[in-house]
């Protein structure tokens, strides 16, 4: 593999940031903290930063081509310049710390896209990324669905998980003994069920990878058919509502697209077996239970803001209900204030930073209450020139951000490390085919 052309950087990204997580949460509790993790944890972007300078020195600066292009330019343009402004212009209160942050976390695909148009991979290259993720997302399914069982959340909570998201990032999680409360599904009554959080520590991210994933599955192999059950089947332990949806909804846009009947009736069977999963989990899901404390926790927040119901393909189950609350809460919020608060002021950043949360969860109006009306609309412009050329250049991966974008209206799908530096690099190179078709 050549340093001039950095292709295995991608590579090592792909596996490292599946692992990222797990191997930093077990560093926190090897005694490895603070400082000295933090440098430790920079090695995604030192690499990604490494890989473009190099694809640089070899190729040089090359002249924007195609609109997504400039567009992506565009939209870098629009966090620079709101890193800079001063928050008090924009009424936000973001900490410096808070406003690298944001930064980091908004050009991470920008940088990723054009490390994937300036690789120039070859067909043989492409195929081998296509392996190491299909390899890495086996690891994560099998490890997951062996974890899930076989490891009691007992011994989550005195790992070095809780130390890695809170004392480390600063999430000051509730409800289960540091941990996100997304580890369990919570039944009621005091009964929880384990979803599959993997490598990542959380059920959504793994979700998301493993959606992706599959579809880079070869299904006229056999070994392709039965990796695709594997993945499936640990799609379906995450509980990852959202995940199963944007599976479906990719599946039927890629039949439209490559008018393929057959991928509309494999989505219709994808949506009746994540329904009926979803529906029956607790009859068979692995079965954990609260803390006296989490239970006291629990109560508290049962009483502060309501009970809702317990059937998770109930449109008033919690977690739907509040992702739509802080859909339309995020957006009320854009319209009221369209010139944004600055960088800082949204999701996990602000959160980290201790800052007011002016926006949640959704990718759109976190960028919308950050960048402004205009920032948000670069960064949609430019999804949307993105998934077109993709589609014509290699349909397989614009079904797989068709995924992305989709899971992005309810959640920071670009706060997933692994999702906005593969996909989007991936997506930055299948442009470059759209030119060859």
């Amino acid at each position: 593999m050549s340093t001039r052309r950095p292709v295995w950087a991608l590579h090592v990204l792909i596996v490292g940031l599946a692992f990222h997580n797990l191997v930093m949460s077990q560093l926190w509790r090897a005694g490895v903290r603070g400082t000295s993790l933090s440098v430790v944890a920079a090695w995604k972007d030192v690499l990604l930063l490494v890989a473009l300078l190099l694809v640089v020195r070899a190729r040089g600066l090359a002249r924007p081509s195609c609109a997504a292009d400039w567009l992506a330019l565009v939209f870098g343009a629009f966090v620079v310049l709101y890193g800079l402004l001063p928050q008090s212009w924009l009424g936000g209160g973001a900490t410096h710390r808070g406003v690298l942050y944001a930064a980091r976390h908004d050009l991470l695909p920008v940088g990723a896209y054009f490390l994937g148009r300036g690789l120039a991979l070859t067909s043989g290259e492409r195929s081998r990324l296509c392996r190491t993720i299909l390899f890495t997302a086996a690891v994560v399914a099998v490890y997951g669905l062996i974890d899930v069982y076989a490891v009691p959340l007992s011994w989550w909570r005195h790992s070095g998980a809780k130390g890695w998201f809170q004392d480390q990032l600063g999430l000051d999680y509730k409800g289960l003994s540091g941990l996100p409360q997304n580890f369990v599904y919570n039944a009621g009554s005091g009964v929880a069920f384990r979803r599959l959080t993997s490598t990542f520590l959380s059920p959504l991210a793994t979700a998301y990878l493993l959606v992706v994933a599959m579809f880079f599955l070869p299904f006229g192999r056999l070994w392709g058919r039965v990796l695709a059950l594997v993945l499936f089947a640990a799609l379906l332990w995450t509980h990852t509502r959202a995940g199963l949806i944007a599976f479906v909804v990719a599946l039927v846009v890629l039949a439209v697209v490559r008018r393929r009947p057959f991928l509309i009736a494999l989505a219709v069977v994808a949506a009746v077996i994540g329904f009926a999963f979803v529906k029956t989990y607790t009859h068979f899901g692995p079965r954990t239970h609260f803390t006296a404390t989490e239970l006291q926790y629990q109560q508290r927040h049962a009483k502060q803001h309501g009970t809702s119901s317990n059937d998770a393909t109930s449109a008033n189950d919690a977690s739907i209900s509040e992702h739509a609350s802080s859909l339309r809460d995020g957006a009320r919020t854009v319209v009221h204030h369209p010139w944004g608060f600055g960088l800082g002021n949204a999701g996990v950043t602000a959160a980290r930073t201790h800052v007011e949360i002016k926006a949640g969860e959704s990718t759109y109006t976190e960028l919308g209450v950050e960048l402004g009306v205009l920032g948000a609309l670069a960064f949609l412009l430019w999804s949307l020139a993105l998934l077109r050329g993709a589609f014509v250049g290699v349909p397989w991966i614009g079904a797989a951000f068709t995924a992305v974008l989709f899971l992005g209206l309810q959640t920071d799908i670009i706060g997933v490390p692994w999702i906005a530096v593969v996909v989007w690099a991936l997506a930055g190179d299948a442009l470059r085919q759209k030119r060859n078709v």
